[in-house]
This record gives structure tokens, sequence and C-alpha cells, in this order.
């Protein structure tokens, strides 16, 4: 479901013009119940919190939301330069580089782009929590999504549940990959003897890798990877157990000539959760990858 009439945003507030049917109602508040759960989509569960709240108002013709409440952060603001793809009212898509964990772990202080979300939010004035939709590996590069309200975290969360969250990669691997290889659709477990491995294994969750296209050269192939499962490692884990490892993963059998694994996000497609617009993001290659790519063109 998506709103396709006017809003605006005032403060705290979703301001919405529903239209004269529903201003008609000899309820109103029913009849705004009635719309906001099947006609405008609101996720029942924050129906029931908006209401209990008194955060759901009429305001002459229009219907007003607490979509925008004042949130702390959940994380320590860090300062670091933040390469921003994408942003609204809504969402917010960033660029995360090499090197550095979507969110923190127990194990480590170090600053995670959540840290840096975070710092980005508080120098624009936006008080709201750090809700990121999806990760990426450490040393993967490309766009990470982050829900701006809980309203936008609910829709997102359910529309990667449904598969609708759409990543496309760009992976450099070892040898000549076949045409005839499309689907990888191979169950994906963790690794008995290596703590930080995943393998695939019959027990495993089930996940399915899509390669949609390749260039392939003498000694490494460039490919474009979609996921329709997002497990933990599983591009990495798939072409290894295909004989395809990517250069630079040493977990996973990689030739030591690049000083990560060669795994770049160059697209994220997603529906807005208000307006339900398809709205594609693109992620520059990082220098690293573009001079890999160059290396392994210049060596066929």
């Amino acid at each position: 479901m998506s709103y396709k009439g006017n809003w605006s945003k005032r403060g705290e507030w979703l301001e919405l013009t529903p239209g004269k049917v529903l201003l008609s109602q000899p309820d109103r508040e029913q009849a705004a119940a009635k719309w906001l759960l099947e006609t405008f989509g609101m996720p029942e569960k924050l129906y029931r919190k908006l209401r209990h709240e008194q955060g759901i108002q009429w305001r002459g013709d229009r219907l007003r939301l607490v979509l925008f409440p004042y949130r702390d952060y959940g994380i320590e603001p860090r300062w670091q330069e933040l390469h921003v793809l994408h942003e609204d009212e809504f969402c917010l898509v960033v660029n995360k580089p090499a090197g550095m964990a979507v969110h923190p772990d127990q194990e480590s202080e170090e600053t995670t782009l959540n840290h840096v979300v975070a710092a980005y939010y508080e120098a624009e004035g936006i008080h709201t929590a750090v809700r990121h939709i999806h990760r990426l590996d450490k040393d993967t590069t490309g766009p990470v999504l982050y829900a701006k309200n809980e309203y936008a975290q609910l829709k997102l969360d359910e529309a990667m549940r449904e598969k609708k969250i759409v990543r496309i990669y760009a992976a450099i691997v070892q040898g000549r990959v076949g045409q005839e290889l499309k689907v990888i659709d191979l169950p994906i477990g963790k690794d008995r003897y290596h703590s930080s491995r995943r393998r695939v294994s019959l027990t495993g969750q089930a996940a399915i890798t899509h390669i949609l296209s390749s260039e392939v050269y003498p000694r490494a192939s460039l490919l474009n990877i979609s996921l329709e499962t997002g497990r933990t490692h599983q591009i990495r884990v798939h072409l290894s157990h295909m004989g395809h490892p990517l250069l630079g993963d040493s977990l996973y059998g990689g030739p030591a000539l690049f000083s990560r694994q060669a795994l770049h996000g160059e697209r994220l497609l997603f529906h807005h959760p208000l307006t339900g617009e398809r709205l594609e993001v693109q992620a520059p290659w990082p220098q690293d990858m573009m001079e890999l790519r160059e290396l392994i063109i210049e060596g066929s």
C-alpha cells in the first residue's frame, strides 16, 4: 500500500489530506481508523501505539500523525565523513566504506557506521533513533538503508521479509565463471570448526544467490549478483563453494591479490515506505575496486 495524496512534516507531526469521502463520514474517528489500516497501510502495531498516546488527531481537513517524535539516537555519535546517497524525511541511504562494521558488537570499541550516522543526525538537528534496515560485511562497501522513524522501519522491515528490497553487488572472483552458472541454491550454516566462518550445509538455512551478468577474463571474472536471501557471508560462501572465491577473501580461500574481499554493493532498489515510489540508489565503485578491475583486464 502507498499514499498518493499530499503530505507535509510539521515538527513531530505528519499531516495528510485523506479527502472528502473520509471527511463526510458521520464518525470521523472510526473512519480514520479504517482508512489508516486499510488504505494508508499503517502497521496495526503502530496504529495502536499512536492511538494510545493520542498521536492521531484531526485539524480541519487534515489528519495528523505523530510519526516524528523526539528520540535518542541509541548510540554514541562519533563524527567521521559520511557519504549520503539518498535522504528524505523517511529514509537515509549512506555509502559504507571498507573496514567499518554497520553496528557495534560486544567485543570491539571501534567506530561503526551507526556511530557515524548518529553524528550526522546530530549535526543536522535530526532527533531520531539510528535504525539500519540491512547490513553489509565489515569489508564490503556499498549502500546501507536507514529508517528515520518507526513507521518507515516497520514498512521497510516488512519489505525486507517479503524480499522487496533488492541489492545488486559487483564481485571480482577467481577463475572463469561459466555462463551457465545463473543460480546458486545451497543452504548455509555455521562452520563447527571455525566460529567466524559459514559453509554450505544440508542442515543450514535456505540461501539463493542469482548471478545476473558476468565479464570473464583468463584468470578472474567480474560478476553482478543479487540475493534472494540474506544469509551471513552468503555471496562469499556460495562462490567459494563453486570454486570461485572472491579475490582477497582469505577467510574463504580467495587469492591474496587484494586487501579485502572484492565485493561492492552497486545498487539498492526499494519502494518508498510512504509514497510507494520505486527508488534506485547507486553507489559509485571505491577506488581500490576500480584499480583491481583494471588489473584483471590488463592481466588478460
